[in-house]
């Protein structure tokens, strides 16, 4: 994974689509907002290639003077919520599919202009016109995955294993991570217990949630990007995630194990997409088409370690070759036969009705201010707290009135 000397048929590939560039305002700074997930792209470390950077000097060979502002979130939910409160304005983001339905139906997005992303002709067919943006109007794959369970087998019993069982297993209290987002943390309970993940019932939902407060005593915290350090650390020994982080967590950790549930799991997509409001939108749909060219597609496969829709990057020898040395099961973790034998049963979050994410987000209010059976030691904390305040007061209001008649 050497940083390498961008390609000339990139650079020749490129040159036809120029002239939709050129009122892109010559040596004028141009200000891309890139707003993607936490260590999600090859940023030049360990000699990795900065794709960012790349991307800037790219740009300068063709006459322009791009900078991208590069920031990140921890889940589709932190980046909803700030698009959607208007507080800031990016030209970039990386959703997944369920909140790339969200938006489309919200108006948050703006149609691309595939004649400016020639690069798409090597996403394999499978993956265009997904069901989050049937007519391919809105959106560009940049990785698929599927959400599993790490393990450190040097602290896990192996007889333990191969069920979601294992995330409410008391033998590991206090070692057991979930997620904090509403819609993979109620995931991982409805995968468990055999309900659908796309259920409108409010009943569903309900024996979710308490599956997940059987679980709450058992769990050491809540964590999206953390689970890094947590896992590659020890801190903690079981956590679901998402097959590709945990190839980089076994890059720390070779004591770290994973597998996919045999009750199902959910298989994802995170599409690149322009938000309604852009203001360099052309100079977007060009970054696009550059993430999707040879060698930064091939970096950012590498680097992040999920399986890549780009037919440039998963028939390339050499990338074959990398992952398998990076992990022996690499290729089959990232790109597993799906419901060929029912080995892996994989299903996709899709986007709830109103009603349902109302309830959804209700619910996981509910579950993270829940306190089970811990209730009574702070009701008897706060009846203790107001006691000795009440005694202080009276004790005032008594010297007070003493020193009045002395």
């Amino acid at each position: 994974m050497k940083k390498k000397i961008l390609s000339v048929l990139l650079l020749v590939a490129i040159l036809a689509v120029i002239p939709a560039f050129s009122s892109c305002g010559g040596n004028d700074l141009i200000t891309l907002n890139v707003y993607n997930w936490g260590e999600y792209i090859s940023d030049g470390s360990e000699g990795t290639l900065d794709v960012n950077s790349a991307f800037e000097d790219y740009c300068a060979e063709l006459g322009l003077n791009v900078k991208v502002n590069y920031s990140t979130y921890a889940s589709n939910e932190d980046m909803f919520n700030k698009l959607d409160s208007g507080a800031s304005s990016y030209d970039i983001v990386v959703p997944s599919d369920y909140m790339v339905e969200r938006m489309i139906a919200n108006g948050m997005l703006e149609p691309l202009n595939f004649d400016n992303i020639p690069n798409f002709k090597y996403i394999n067919d499978s993956y265009k016109n997904p069901f989050y943006d049937p007519q391919n109007l809105y959106t560009v794959p940049y990785t698929y995955g599927m959400v599993g369970i790490i393990y450190n087998s040097a602290y896990v019993d192996e007889a333990d294993i191969g069920s979601w069982d294992l995330m409410w297993n008391e033998k590991y209290s206090g070692k057991i991570l979930q997620y904090n987002n509403p819609r993979d943390a109620f995931g991982t309970a409805m995968y468990k217990l055999g309900i659908d993940v796309n259920t409108d019932s409010t009943e569903d939902w309900q024996r979710a949630l308490d599956e997940l407060k059987t679980q709450k005593p058992l769990i050491q915290s809540y964590v999206m990007d953390e689970i890094y350090n947590k896992m590659k650390g020890e801190s903690a020994y079981i956590s679901s995630y998402y097959a590709g982080d945990y190839l980089t967590m076994y890059s720390d950790n070779e004591d770290l194990a994973f597998y996919y549930p045999e009750e199902g799991t959910n298989i994802f997509v995170d599409a690149m997409c322009i938000p309604k409001g852009s203001r360099n939108k052309e100079i977007a749909e060009m970054y696009i088409n550059f993430m999707l060219s040879e060698e930064p597609a091939i970096a950012n496969a590498e680097y992040i370690g999920y399986a890549s829709p780009n037919s440039l990057v998963y028939e390339n020898e050499q990338y074959i070759a990398d992952m398998q040395d990076w992990h022996p099961d690499s290729m089959d973790i990232l790109y597993p036969e799906l419901d060929t034998d029912g080995e892996y049963v994989a299903s996709y979050y899709k986007n709830l009705p109103e009603e349902s994410l109302s309830t959804l987000n209700s619910l996981w209010a509910e579950l993270k201010i829940d306190t089970g059976t811990e209730t009574w030691v702070y009701v008897t904390s706060l009846v203790i707290v107001l006691s000795l305040a009440a005694f202080l007061i009276y004790r005032a209001v008594v010297r007070k009135l003493r020193s009045r008649m002395y």
